[in-house]
């Protein structure tokens, strides 16, 4: 069913994989490498950046090192299933997931995090306007 949007040459395409799995094997990377080859309109959104393995890290995937898209990369922290019972704000998981990329990736937290990826979410769209219009 998506693959008919995304085959669309000026649909923008959100590959969202969550950082707890394997990129290789990621449906949303596939596809989206299947119908954007170049990666010039595929934005990667890696989720749960919060519970990947211990020891792990994910500086080379959101430097795009690992998985190469033009658009970028953008690491977030979702709110647990706990936060959604206890009806925790959305404003302070918003914070806590600045504390979480401020600890854990210092030198990329102001280029990751929801607020980011719905500033640049709505940059790429107004650029992608401009240039079909």
């Amino acid at each position: 069913m998506i693959k008919k949007y995304i085959e669309n040459p000026n649909a923008l395409i959100l590959a969202v994989t969550p950082a707890n799995t394997d990129f290789a094997t990621s449906e949303s990377l596939s596809l989206a490498k299947k119908f954007d080859e170049a990666g010039e309109r595929t934005l990667c959104v890696l989720t749960k950046l919060d519970i990947m393995d211990s020891g792990t890290d994910a500086t080379d995937v959101l430097n795009g090192i690992t998985i190469p898209v033009k658009l970028g990369i953008i690491g977030v922290v979702n709110r647990s299933q706990a936060d959604i019972i206890a009806k925790k704000p959305v404003e302070e998981c918003l914070a806590a997931e600045a504390i979480y990329l401020q600890n854990h990736y210092p030198d990329l937290a102001d280029r990751n995090g929801i607020p980011y990826l719905a500033e640049n979410l709505s940059k790429v769209c107004e650029i992608k306007s401009k240039k079909i219009l």
